[in-house]
């Protein structure tokens, strides 16, 4: 069986929040290094500390959402920001602009997924993932398939 989605444009500020979201939830040993750098307040009593450890995790924060501000801007990463219709089966993901264009996806390439109250997200890196709302599926059979998929694929649990 084939899964065919309609179409569906990523909104930049979406996949700004979620990448975000994902690299500080990969990269959570950043905020404990934070936090030692703010306990040096008990070695030499100073509020910089405190202001240093915050400053450090506010311009990390910054330095991510800077670079992927930037890849929405991209001329070479628009095509990931155009509207694409979705054919998936057991084999890949076929991600089609139109009839003619299209980039298969193939489920090696997928590290893990996750499975949203509205939506299925499939990571390939930090910055790379595919998300897929429920509303762009034709059916509740055709959600149904793709979870299985992902179950099958050891990709959720």
């Amino acid at each position: 069986m084939i899964v065919k989605t309609k179409k569906y444009q990523l909104p930049t500020g979406t996949y700004i929040k979620m990448a975000l979201a994902n690299v500080l939830k990969e990269q959570w040993w950043v905020i404990p290094i934070a936090l030692v750098i703010m306990c040096g307040y008990f070695w030499i009593p100073s509020i910089w500390w405190i202001i240093g450890g915050l400053v450090a995790y506010g311009l990390y924060v910054l330095f991510w959402a800077i670079q992927f501000t930037g890849v929405t801007q991209m001329e070479q990463n628009k095509v990931i920001f155009d509207k694409m219709a979705y054919e998936i089966d057991s084999r890949q993901i076929l991600m089609k602009i139109n009839t003619k264009q299209g980039m298969p996806v193939q489920w090696n390439m997928i590290k893990n997924a996750e499975v949203r109250k509205d939506s299925y997200v499939l990571y390939m890196s930090k910055a790379q993932f595919i998300h897929l709302p429920f509303r762009i599926f034709n059916s509740e059979n055709e959600r149904k398939f793709m979870e299985t998929i992902l179950k099958r694929k050891e990709l959720i649990k």
